[in-house]
C-alpha cells in the first residue's frame, strides 16, 4: 500500500509505487534551489521533454500530480501556474478537461530543444550560427547601456581568463563573460536566448596538434576579448562592430 507523508513536514512526498527513474520520483531526493513548486514545475518540464510529448498530449491533472507526489493542493497549484505562465502548460476546463502540453512559441521551443539535445553536435553548431548572428546586438546593445560597475566587473572578468591556468578553466572564464556582458543588455529576450545559446557551448572544447598551437590560439582569443571589453567599455559602436568581425571570424 503506498505511503504518504504530510506535505510540509520535510518537504518531499512521494508515493512508494512510482518508478525511481520518474523526473517527479527522482524530485523526492532533490535538494534543488527554489520552492518546492518551482522544483515540480521543473520536473514535470523535464518529463514532457524527456518523453517528448507533443502540444495537445495530456500530462495529467491537479489531483493526478498530487496524487502522485503527495505535494499539498497549494504546491501543486502553484507549480501548474508557473508552467502555465512559462508557456508549457495549458489548462482546459470541463469534461475531458486537465493538463496538456502547450502549444510553444518559438522562444520556448529553442529552450527546450537546446535543454533535451544540448550534447548533439549538430545543436551545438545551431547554438554557435545563433550565438553568432545575436553577438552584435548584444555587445552593441552592452556598449550603449554600460555602467562603471559593468566596466569593472568586465575587467575582472578579463583578468580571470587571462590567469586561467588551462585551457578549459579560459575557456569557463570566456563564456562567464559573455553571459556578463548579456546581463547589461535591456532587451530582456535578446538577453535569454543569447545566454541560452552559451549552454550548448559549455562542454565543447578544441583540439590541437600541439602545444604551441594551444598557446598562440588562448592568446589570440585573449586579445581578440580584450578589444571587445575596451569598445563595449569606451562606447564605442563603431569599435564594437570590428570587435566582434574579428571575435566571429573562426581562426
Amino acid at each position: 500500500m503506498p505511503h504518504e507523508t504530510p506535505d510540509g513536514q520535510d518537504g518531499r512526498m512521494l508515493r512508494s509505487s512510482v518508478a525511481p527513474t520518474d523526473p517527479i520520483s527522482v524530485l523526492s531526493k532533490a535538494v534543488g534551489r527554489g520552492t518546492r513548486a518551482e522544483q515540480l514545475a521543473a520536473a514535470i518540464d523535464s518529463r514532457i521533454r524527456e518523453q517528448n510529448l507533443e502540444p495537445g498530449a495530456p500530462i495529467g491533472t491537479l489531483a493526478s500530480f498530487r496524487g502522485e507526489t503527495g505535494f499539498a493542493y497549494s504546491t501543486v497549484s502553484e507549480a501548474v501556474r508557473l508552467l502555465r505562465d512559462r508557456g508549457v502548460l495549458e489548462i482546459r476546463q470541463g469534461r475531458g478537461g486537465g493538463l496538456f502540453v502547450a502549444e510553444r512559441s518559438p522562444a520556448v521551443r529553442l529552450r527546450h530543444t537546446l535543454l533535451s539535445v544540448a550534447e548533439e553536435a549538430p545543436v551545438v553548431a545551431d547554438a554557435i550560427e545563433l550565438r553568432d548572428h545575436l553577438e552584435i546586438l548584444i555587445d552593441t546593445a552592452a556598449a550603449r547601456h554600460r555602467s562603471r560597475a559593468d566596466i569593472a566587473d568586465l575587467g575582472a572578468h578579463l583578468k580571470r581568463m587571462e590567469s586561467a591556468p588551462d585551457w578549459d578553466t579560459f575557456l569557463r572564464a570566456n563564456w562567464a563573460l559573455h553571459e556578463r556582458i548579456a546581463t547589461i543588455v535591456p532587451n530582456g529576450l535578446a538577453r535569454s536566448v543569447y545566454i541560452g545559446t552559451l549552454g550548448p557551448l559549455h562542454g565543447t572544447a578544441t583540439e590541437f596538434d600541439n602545444e604551441r598551437d594551444a598557446a598562440g590560439y588562448r592568446t589570440e582569443r585573449f586579445h581578440i576579448h580584450v578589444e571587445l571589453v575596451d569598445a563595449i567599455s569606451a562606447g564605442d559602436v563603431a569599435a564594437v562592430h570590428a570587435a566582434v568581425v574579428r571575435h566571429n571570424t573562426p581562426a
